[in-house]
């Protein structure tokens, strides 16, 4: 079967695509389907299929655009908190030339053979780039904004004025944080992996091949940057606030002490 495969498609291509923050793949199980978890299944009559994974990602494998539209289009409806704008990871399979499974600096796979198994141990790799991309921009853009702050600190010793605007880069910040910590484990492999160790080499190769550990410990890094930040802010602003307060007691306490005395001093006059 899989030397058919490959006979008929010497070269196939796969593509990530993030559509939302999480799919819902309840009611899309299907009787056919190469994999339960994450979700596959096969498109068309040759070696196309689509790998659906929960956290928003749908990889199509030897897909013409007219199927790999009809796929993304019964999937938009489970989609949950749709991005406007997706991101996409895209890369060629080929068949082996002789020598081991590998990923190619041209963006090329070579692998044994097109079988599903193999094609899902490259589409979680892949799903799991594009969802990386993805959180590495958002993070940046926090950075971006989180700059001009540090900056002005650093010049002028004190917080920028606007309350407001801190308020939102604080929730900015928190809300980067939890889409990339609940979004996917880029450190836990396949389940797959369990049952086909052999699997293992070509799951490595493609977890150095898009850095994928390396990644996740910089957008880990730059997390606790802006974690650390939104704590400043907050600590700064909490002492701005009590330091007011301080300020107007000790005024209303000047007050008081300069309406007793004039009391006092109006009770000897009369």
């Amino acid at each position: 079967m899989a030397e058919d495969s490959n006979t008929r498609l010497p070269e196939l291509t796969a593509r990530a695509v993030l559509l939302g923050e999480r799919i819902d793949t309840a009611g899309l199980e299907r009787r056919d389907a190469l994999s339960a978890t994450p979700l596959a299944f096969r498109v068309g009559q040759n070696a196309g299929m689509a790998v659906v994974f929960r956290y928003g990602v749908v990889v199509l494998v030897g897909l013409d655009t007219l199927a790999e539209d009809e796929v993304i289009r019964g999937v938009a409806p489970r989609v949950i908190d749709p991005f406007s704008m997706r991101e996409e990871e895209t890369i060629r399979l080929t068949p082996l030339d002789g020598r081991e499974e590998r990923a190619d600096s041209d963006g090329v796979v070579r692998i044994a053979d097109f079988s599903p198994e193999r094609m899902l141990v490259v589409a979680d790799a892949l799903a799991k780039s594009a969802a990386l991309a993805h959180d590495e921009r958002q993070v940046e853009e926090v950075m971006e904004a989180i700059e001009p702050w540090a900056r002005t600190l650093s010049e002028r010793g004190r917080r920028p004025a606007g309350r407001r605007e801190m308020i939102q880069l604080i929730g900015r910040g928190l809300l980067v944080q939890h889409h990339v910590a609940g979004r996917v484990a880029v450190s836990e492999k396949p389940d797959l992996l369990w049952d086909r160790p052999d699997l293992e080499r070509l799951y490595a190769r493609l977890e150095d091949e898009y850095e994928l550990i390396e990644r996740a410990g910089i957008l880990d890094r730059k997390l606790n940057l802006i974690s650390e930040t939104a704590q400043l802010i907050t600590d700064l602003m909490d002492t701005e606030r009590s330091l007011r307060l301080e300020v107007i007691v000790v005024l209303l306490i000047a007050l008081e002490i300069v309406l007793s005395v004039f009391q006092i001093l109006w009770g000897f006059r009369h």
